[in-house]
């Protein structure tokens, strides 16, 4: 499970203004991949990505999530070009440059630190031993100083206040499914997920040290140990993570809720208040920030605090408003503000309005064919709330089918078990609820 080194390079053989024909494969195969794997890096070339004629989403993808990458500016191709500007879009360092020595640097890029090695005049590169053990020593330069402020992008040298953007924001739920990594990583995690915790720890231990592990492989990772809810696995797997990488958003999203499982408030609190001082509100961050809140209120009301809690539920209902209100397509925010609202001494007639506003959410999202178990799980609770027996019955159907990991449908059945109980104190009762609650429950027992 080595370091994946993305190659961004011509194929095939052509035509330089020098005259020469280059031979970029022998180029590739004689130079860069073995001081690749020289340098104790896996090489990974965009040729080697075809699937099914097309190569554009995952050169992207490997372009954008390798930790290392080579470019080849010889001949200044436009891809090439276009690529390397898209690395230093996104990766401050760990990309490293050559060209062939005998062909002119393009003017914007030639105060850029790049190696130089010789063509022959068969267009293969010539002095092969020197030229590799230079570029070794740059990726070893790059993969020693991995996490350290060591830029090599211009864009982040020279604009002020720019900062990298979240390359792994994609939604949790299914970035494992759109991160490619290695397949036998794959399919040993996702066997020892099924096995149970102790088994999904020896694979884990398999896999060898996380600082050398492709990205994809240790977010899998992550987010396997939070199907199994071994919350503490995910806590001490961050801190072993590069600094990129813990840096990003989703791990530090996920790192927030772990924490707040173990009943780490304060420190879960402080992760996501950082997040949203950085970034400004998302339906995401507050979202996992409201259930902070709403932990918090439940503690004290079973404590028999009834002011502190008054004060978490309605802290709760402003954090969950405002990241319904930072994107309205994400109902996730938005349910929980109106079951929390219906659970006040006086339920919020704000509620009332808020309710169609999330159910259209949420049927847009159903509507582009992409339905998971939130989605469902939404449908069922707005359906409870609106007291709707035939659409609670459906969507819970729904949901039960949609079940992927089990402290998924423990959550749908304690927000239904706190509807029920705030209803019953002020005579309210639904019947058929607590029905579709029990067999959430049997769901999550396994």
């Amino acid at each position: 499970m080595l370091p994946l080194c993305f190659v961004l390079m011509p194929f095939g053989k052509k035509p330089m203004p020098s005259g020469v024909t280059a031979d970029f494969d022998a180029v590739y195969h004689d130079l860069i991949a073995p001081a690749i794997e020289a340098a104790g890096l896996e090489a990974l070339r965009a040729d080697q990505e075809v699937s099914g004629g097309v190569i554009h989403k995952p050169m992207y993808e490997r372009l954008i999530l390798c930790d290392f990458a080579v470019a080849d500016l010889t001949g200044a191709n436009a891809n090439v070009f276009y690529e390397l500007g898209l690395r230093h879009g996104v990766r401050p360092s760990t990309t490293v440059l050559l060209y062939a020595g005998s062909e002119r640097m393009p003017f914007d890029v030639a105060p850029l630190r790049a190696l130089p090695y010789k063509l022959a005049a068969d267009g293969k590169p010539s002095d092969v031993e020197g030229a590799g053990q230079a570029l070794r020593k740059l990726l070893e330069t790059a993969k020693a100083a991995r996490g350290d402020e060591n830029t090599d992008s211009p864009v982040f040298q020279l604009v002020d206040g720019y900062t990298a953007p979240d390359i792994a924001r994609l939604k949790t739920d299914v970035f494992r499914d759109r991160a490619h990594y290695a397949v036998e990583a794959r399919k040993r995690l996702a066997d020892a997920r099924r096995a149970g915790t102790d088994a999904l720890k020896k694979a884990a231990g398999e896999l060898g040290e996380v600082q050398n592990l492709e990205s994809g492989v240790v977010l899998d990772l992550f987010l396997s140990y939070r199907a199994l809810s071994d919350w503490q696995a995910m806590v001490e797997l961050a801190a072993q993570m590069p600094a990129p990488l813990a840096r990003s958003v989703l791990v530090r999203e996920q790192l927030g809720f772990a924490l707040n499982r173990l009943k780490r408030r304060d420190e879960a609190e402080q992760w996501f208040a950082e997040l949203i001082k950085e970034r400004g509100p998302s339906s995401e961050t507050n979202g996992l920030l409201g259930r902070v809140y709403k932990d918090r209120w439940d503690e004290a009301r079973n404590a028999n605090d009834l002011l502190k809690a008054a004060g978490w539920l309605r802290k709760a209902i402003d954090t969950y408003l405002q990241g319904f209100e930072a994107d309205w397509r994400d109902a996730y925010p938005g349910v929980n503000a109106v079951t929390l609202m219906e659970l006040e001494k006086t339920p919020d007639p704000r509620r009332l309005e808020l309710l169609p506003v999330v159910s259209y959410a949420v049927k847009r999202r159903l509507a582009k064919g992409t339905p998971d178990y939130w989605d469902h799980a939404t449908l069922l609770e707005l359906a409870v709330l609106q007291k709707d027996e035939a659409a609670a019955m459906e969507a819970a159907g729904n949901a039960l089918a949609a079940v992927r990991e089990t402290w998924e449908p423990e959550t749908t059945a304690r927000n239904l078990a706190l509807i029920r109980a705030a209803r019953a104190t002020r005579g309210d009762e639904v019947a058929w609820a607590a029905m579709i609650e029990d067999e959430l429950t049997k769901r999550a027992a396994g």
